[in-house]
């Protein structure tokens, strides 16, 4: 009796990376449902370069003296650099607080996590304008509107939900016993967790971190809220200037939060892929 022959197994397999072809129509659809949600926010990039006092498409010609407008206008300048210390701010409070929510969720032994997992995530199913609504009742109470750390409490709370999801899941691929083992050489909790946990849960804490800060600097209903004459971050900025003129410099403004998001959302993503890849 012969053995099999080993060297005719991979011709069998189907090819990895080559799409199939009965899933060439989802191929499609999804590509063209992505081409539909994209290409009208990209076409402010195009206006943002018109040498028109207007927005009008396609521009008939061509300068940057919007993003230059943009750098020396006070108004806009002081709005960047409150959208930057607010979400700074927002990412290490964030990134702190979502990820010992995450440890509670997957380590903690007690009834109610379901219900304390699903408060946490209530601010990304709760429409926004409802959010930004109750948090405008309870700041004008506790005279927190219009105050920094106000944004950073808003802020925070709607931030929170995209650092726990990452982490726990992070949390959920992680074997113990590397904890155990740590333990057993004598290092205590805090210090496996530094040493150990925390440097292998890593991805999944920088793609929360990322996360926390597009979404403070991006975000406007809860701002419109809770802004002030002499706190007002780049989103609402936007929306004022939009609302009383055409200024193309609001289109040089939403360039420049396109390719930050989309920069910081790539490395998030990226960075969960490795952690899935790495586990």
């Amino acid at each position: 009796m012969t053995a099999p022959d080993d060297t005719a197994a991979p011709a069998a397999r189907p090819a990895r990376g080559r799409p199939r072809p009965h899933l060439l129509p989802l191929w499609v659809f999804c590509t063209l449902t992505g081409a539909w949600l994209v290409l009208p926010a990209l076409v402010v990039v195009p206006l943002s370069f018109t040498d028109k006092a207007s927005l009008a498409f396609p521009p008939t010609g061509w300068s940057t003296r919007w993003y230059a407008n943009f750098f020396t206008d006070p108004q806009w300048s002081r709005s960047l650099l409150d959208s930057l210390t607010v979400a700074l701010a927002v990412t290490a409070t964030a990134t702190v607080l979502g990820t010992a929510a995450a440890l509670g969720l997957t380590r903690a032994k007690v009834r109610g996590l379901p219900l304390a997992h699903g408060a946490l995530l209530a601010p990304v199913i709760v429409p926004g304008v409802v959010v930004a609504i109750g948090m405008y009742g309870l700041f004008l109470q506790l005279r927190l509107t219009g105050t920094f750390f106000g944004f950073l409490m808003a802020h925070t709370v709607l931030a929170l939900p995209f650092v726990v999801i990452p982490v726990t899941a992070a949390l959920r691929g992680f074997d113990t016993r590397y904890e155990q083992a740590a333990a057993v050489l004598g290092a205590g909790p805090l210090t496996a967790f530094r040493t150990v946990t925390l440097p292998m849960i890593a991805p999944g804490v920088a793609a929360g971190a990322l996360f926390a800060f597009v979404t403070s600097f991006d975000e406007v209903v809860v701002s419109l809220f809770v802004q002030s004459p002499y706190l007002r971050t780049l989103p609402v900025q936007m929306y004022s200037s939009v609302t009383r003129d055409t200024d193309p410099t609001i289109a040089a403004a939403a360039t420049l939060i396109i390719c930050t998001t989309t920069a910081l959302v790539t490395a998030a993503a990226l960075l969960m892929s490795r952690r899935s890849h790495a586990g």
